[in-house]
């Protein structure tokens, strides 16, 4: 039973609550639905809300206040107002919300994704974009990139001799996660190391649990309370990634770099022990940017190329182009080579096309109010959060024609480009908080799409029609298929090298 000073508490807090928000509806806030009392707007949120928010946006309009819980939330679905919030106004909504999320599986928000905007933040984005994602650094890794990619085209080539259907879901995922480590630990773990769930599952909880709505983020009072346990899940997982990334960096102090490239854990621990940096970096700091590297790398690329190869199934003419395209700058004598993917024009413009239409994080990482601000005449109260909606800016009739259709060629002669400066189509974000490892996750996208395409002929298994094509999508902080997909492939290169 409850303790009487506890529901005293509750009630306070409730009252307090309740004033505050009173007060801030003097002010002219952006229009929204009508919510109901405790809940606010949660109840109108489904299994992608993503498209929930699309979907209320198109009623309310571009700029758009709910409230999820004691939480107020504003709704960017235009490109309009995406410049207003992330170009215009990007300081005052430079910052990263509290996330309970953030604080167990980013050693208190020490990593560069939800880290608190200010001097130690810019600091260390400073340095992961100077040392760890620099021009010089990701192309050390490319020798490891064209091996991993060689091995998955050797497995596939046995698989089409045997004429069998393939799971290019959990193909593509391994192939990014292990890029992934050899990049940063300088090596590929076994699963068993981390934890008898597997190395990519681990990874993908952690990720799954920071995209959950999580009850204690919207009603502050309860989080003491784990209702949802939540809290105990990320605990254990945080102990799991403590453990594991301790291992490594024991790992590294004991090697050394042996005369092998430098990996990115060894290029941390080089400033670790230099103590060249402004401002403290220790062992917290080296395990908090592991996990946003391999985070960002592993899912974000693999659910990128997945919906690529997904689209490029459903229009095999499209898929014609590409491969006459790499026809035209390969050959079919020899495999595609990282130098290659600067001539794969239209390549390009399906890459750009599949981010438009499936953006893998269509709600970015939620920015956060650093103070008061009037946007387009309306009141951002402070603390607010700001989510972006890509989804939305990708199907806005006023930026695209034909916005549900693909459509490579509408880049035709287009200067829109990926890098955050065009705001109909921001699938890295923009401005501070745009994301710093666009660079690499690019590369590794093209150069995996552009070899299995160059490499084979694909079609659906069972005679599946590519109508027929499933293009269900799960939510999470980065959406994939809800179902893996899966495809025959058939060789097609002259002949064949690694």
């Amino acid at each position: 039973m409850l303790s009487s000073s506890f529901i005293w508490y509750t009630i306070i807090v409730v009252a307090v609550l309740s004033f505050l928000h009173g007060s801030t509806k003097k002010k002219k806030l952006p229009p929204g639905p009508r919510g109901v009392p405790i809940l606010g707007h949660l109840h109108m949120i489904g299994k992608n809300p993503h498209q929930d928010l699309h979907r209320i946006a198109q009623k309310h309009g571009p700029i758009m206040y709910v409230q999820f819980g004691f939480v107020p939330h504003i709704i960017v679905s235009s490109p309009q107002a995406a410049e207003q919030f992330l170009k215009t106004y990007d300081l005052v909504f430079a910052g990263r919300p509290p996330h309970q999320a953030s604080k167990y599986l980013s050693w208190d928000q020490r990593n560069i994704v939800f880290g608190t905007y200010g001097p130690y933040w810019r600091n260390m984005r400073k340095l992961c974009t100077l040392e760890l994602l620099s021009s010089i650094k990701i192309s050390s890794f490319q020798p490891m990139r064209r091996e991993e990619l060689g091995l998955l085209v050797e497995w596939l080539k046995h698989a089409a001799l045997e004429c069998v259907s393939v799971d290019l879901s959990a193909k593509v995922s391994s192939l990014t996660a292990e890029m992934s480590c050899r990049m940063v630990f300088g090596k590929k773990y076994e699963d068993k190391d981390i934890d008898e769930r597997g190395f990519k599952v681990v990874i993908q909880e952690a990720i799954k649990l920071s995209a959950m709505p999580n009850l204690g983020d919207y009603f502050p009072f309860l989080g003491v309370l784990d209702l949802q346990g939540l809290t105990k899940r990320m605990k254990a997982l945080s102990k799991v990634f403590d453990n594991f990334f301790e291992k490594v960096i024991d790992d590294h102090v004991r090697d050394g770099d042996q005369g092998r490239t430098k990996d990115i854990v060894d290029t941390m621990m080089s400033i670790m022990q230099s103590r060249d940096t402004e401002f403290q970096f220790d062992r917290r700091h080296v395990k908090a940017i592991m996990l946003d590297m391999l985070a960002a790398s592993m899912d974000t690329a693999a659910s990128t190329v997945e919906w690529i190869l997904s689209e490029l199934l459903k229009n095999p003419q499209v898929m014609k182009k590409v491969q006459k395209e790499l026809e035209e700058v390969v050959s079919l004598d020899r495999m595609v080579e990282e130098s290659d993917l600067e001539s794969l024009e239209y390549l390009d413009m399906v890459v750009k096309e599949t981010f438009r239409l499936h953006p893998v994080a269509p709600l970015l990482i939620p920015h956060y109010s650093l103070e008061d601000c009037t946007v387009d005449g309306y009141h951002i109260p402070k603390d607010a959060r700001i989510i972006v909606n890509t989804f939305a800016l990708g199907r806005d009739p006023n930026a695209w024609t034909d916005p549900e259709k693909f459509n490579p060629e509408r880049f035709v002669g287009s200067s829109i480009d990926l890098r955050g400066q065009h705001f109909q189509l921001l699938p890295f974000g923009s401005g501070r908080r745009g994301c710093p490892g666009m660079q690499l996750g690019l590369i590794m996208v093209r150069f995996i799409v552009a070899q299995l395409v160059h490499c084979f002929d694909w079609k659906l298994p069972n005679n599946m029609l590519p109508s027929e094509l499933d293009m269900t999508e799960e939510f999470g902080i980065v959406v994939a298929r809800a179902e893996h997909l899966m495809a025959v492939p058939t060789y097609r290169l002259q002949k064949y090298s690694t």
